[in-house]
């Protein structure tokens, strides 16, 4: 039987359409149900007017605002797939993936005009809409103006991809991430569990809602559960603080990166801070430090610790609040409709407490990637997702992350590919050799460094580095930091031992 897909927004404007369903807190533009019905419908209608059909894609490249939310649901009120485009990639970067994508529309926020211009050449968009993302005169809100209302919802099963979201491969090639309609049903009703999920829960979203974390950690469940999206334009330590303090926002439910959190922890506005109202404080995209966790407990907040990627839609595993402190540096157990097993190099289950690669099998993992038939047979065995993490689960069913078979490591939040930035960094005349790794950073998390041997009687220090590399990648895949050596170790076979280079230089 094929279970179909429903129009979130329709029902919430049947059942409670004065409720505030967005509030954009730059521009102060404040939706109820009924009122995103509405900017949904003329979404719908300006796509249709474009000749957007059903799966055709559509792309944004903006920083947080309401436009995002309802260009995804105006996406699918046609049958049409929303991509999301982070805005920190370079007009390369961008082109491969909207000529891999087949893109036919972009949405594109006014601060990333310079970049959507370079990367045009490129590509084979048909429309460009441009956006200020604060409601104002702009070609995004003419076309929205003169469109027909579409009010019905085009019919969409499950099992249909509704978003691209595309991740970084350790080859260098970003891979499309399909996600269904299934997926983020599944992933907001596990959400019950967590125990902030209700219409009368309220959601700061500050982290960029290009990524799945920001996306679909608090974003769409809360308009999923017909509760209230506040969004931020882009995080701010101060700015934060005074919103999830503001009682009329009444704020119950965030989600940040550590970074985020320490940086909030440093701000002296903390001392006054009123975050009693926060039911639900939730963390992902690292290890969160267990200091951090203690601080974040001792003023009244229990920070949980999350597990997933891109692949599961941001679902896999979760702490519970019973389970902190004593179970801090577990990322949790598995989540309603996720299932998680460890396993050895042949695909086989270890026993409990043994490291190993940790899979993913359920209703919130990705059928594959977007027309890559390769790497759906690298990473997928018998329904099975290969994450490429090493992990364990003791004998209760926690997880605990250990290390990462494809050597990916996570800077401020965002993934970083050490394959991608030596690709770039071996194109230097002055370097014989290099290797890139991520070590301990109490800013980043993990800082970006490069370990290069120098072709003989060569100079060469980080600026340099940084000034070669700039034009070719993003500015978070940069190196922070840079070791000079005679040679890299290599084991027999010539691998380069990053476990090495991980303990010689950690405290350097």
């Amino acid at each position: 039987m094929t279970l179909a897909a429903y129009d979130w927004i329709e029902y919430h404007t049947v059942t409670t359409p004065d409720k505030r369903a967005m509030l954009d807190l730059a521009s102060g533009r404040d939706y109820s149900y009924a009122d995103m019905h509405e900017r949904v419908a003329r979404v719908a209608g300006a796509l249709r007017a474009m000749d957007v059909k059903a799966g055709d894609r559509v792309a944004f490249l903006c920083l947080n605002t309401t436009d995002v939310m309802e260009l995804i649901f105006g996406c699918w009120r046609i049958g049409a797939i929303c991509l999301a485009l982070n805005f920190r990639l370079t007009p390369p970067e961008l082109a491969f993936i909207l000529n891999d994508s087949e893109t036919d529309v972009v949405l594109v926020d006014t601060p990333f005009a310079q970049l959507a211009e370079a990367t045009r050449p490129h590509v084979k968009v048909r429309e460009w809409l441009i956006t200020d993302g604060m409601g104002g005169h702009s070609e995004y809100e003419t076309a929205l103006a003169a469109a027909t209302p579409i009010y019905d919802y085009h019919p969409q099963s499950l099992e249909d991809q509704c978003l691209l979201m595309y991740s970084s491969g350790t080859t260098g090639s970003p891979k499309g991430v399909i996600i269904t309609h299934a997926m983020l049903d599944f992933t907001s009703s596990s959400a019950v569990r967590l125990g902030a999920s209700s219409p009368d829960d309220v959601s700061l979203n500050n982290m960029p809602l290009f990524h799945i974390g920001g996306l679909n950690v608090t974003a769409l469940p809360s308009i999923w559960f017909g509760g209230t999206c506040v969004i931020m334009r882009m995080f701010d330590a101060e700015a934060t603080i005074k919103a999830i303090s503001n009682p009329d926002l009444g704020v119950t439910t965030m989600f940040c990166v550590p970074a985020a959190y320490n940086a909030m922890k440093a701000h002296p506005l903390m001392e006054t801070a009123d975050f009693s109202r926060i039911k639900l404080a939730l963390c992902g995209a690292e290890t969160v430090p267990e200091a951090l966790i203690n601080w974040w407990l001792d003023r009244g907040i229990t920070i949980q610790e999350g597990y997933g990627m891109t692949e599961t839609a941001a679902a896999g595993a979760m702490l519970q609040k019973a389970d902190i402190p004593h179970m801090i540096g577990s990322a949790g157990r598995a989540l309603m409709h996720s299932r998680i097993k460890i396993v050895d190099g042949d695909g086989n289950e270890v026993p409990r407490d043994t490291p190993g690669e940790i899979w993913f099998k359920g209703l919130s993992v990705t059928p594959g990637y977007w027309r890559n038939p390769k790497a759906n047979a690298e990473s997928f065995t018998d329904g099975w997702f290969h994450s490429g993490d090493i992990g364990r689960m003791d004998k209760d069913g926690y997880i605990y992350i250990e290390d990462r078979v494809k050597d990916m490591y996570i800077s401020g939040g965002e993934n970083v590919y050490p394959a991608e930035v030596e690709g770039v960094l071996y194109k230097h005349e002055l370097i014989a050799e290099v290797a890139v790794i991520g070590l301990p950073d109490e800013k980043w998390g993990e800082a970006v460094t490069a370990v290069v041997a120098l072709v003989e009687g060569a100079a060469l220090d980080l600026e340099q580095l940084r000034s070669f590399s700039e034009p070719h990648l993003a500015r978070y895949k940069l190196p922070i930091k840079m070791h000079t050596v005679s040679e890299l170790p290599r084991n027999p076979a010539g691998k380069v031992l990053k476990f090495v280079l991980k303990e010689e230089l950690a405290n350097k």
